[in-house]
């Protein structure tokens, strides 16, 4: 029993550090957003702050999110890299290319500011065996940042 309340402490202490959504935006609706037009077990999408690169949201699990993949130019990265490259640039990214030796997984990068958010930009990653482009993901992002939200027309 005592084993089953460390766990639970645990889980809790991690989901408090967890980051929340940005600012006025409810977490719930850009989950079901992002899910529901890039949810994938292989993707990982964090928004964070220009400049900094502080995560103010990630979709995706801790194995996810923290995986290094092939930056698809010859080094390897983790999406936290791609967001704080980004944070200071601004500078959209959308690159894919084979993650595995035989050609059968491939990884999607998008990265670049979020539209109408001068504060705020995303880094995301997916890594699968049917993985779209990283132009597509970047286009599917707009469309979930606006659908919850996020992005003001």
């Amino acid at each position: 029993m005592r084993a089953l309340v460390l766990l639970a402490a645990a889980g809790l202490s991690l989901a408090a550090c967890s980051p929340g959504a940005p600012k006025g935006i409810d977490k719930a609706a850009l989950d079901a957003a992002v899910n529901e037009r890039v949810g994938d077990p292989g993707t990982c999408v964090l928004i964070g702050e220009t400049g900094s690169g502080e995560v103010v949201y990630r979709f995706g699990s801790n194995v996810t999110c923290g995986r290094v993949l092939p930056a698809c130019n010859g080094a390897t990265r983790t999406v936290d890299a791609l967001l704080k490259v980004t944070a200071k640039s601004r500078a959209p990214a959308n690159i894919s290319c084979d993650s595995s030796p035989d050609g059968a997984r491939t990884v999607a990068w998008a990265a670049g500011g979020v539209e109408t958010h001068d504060e705020l930009v995303y880094a995301a990653a997916m890594e699968g065996d049917k993985t779209p482009p990283g132009v597509v993901i970047a286009d599917k992002l707009a469309a979930a940042f606006a659908a919850a939200g996020l992005i003001k027309k």
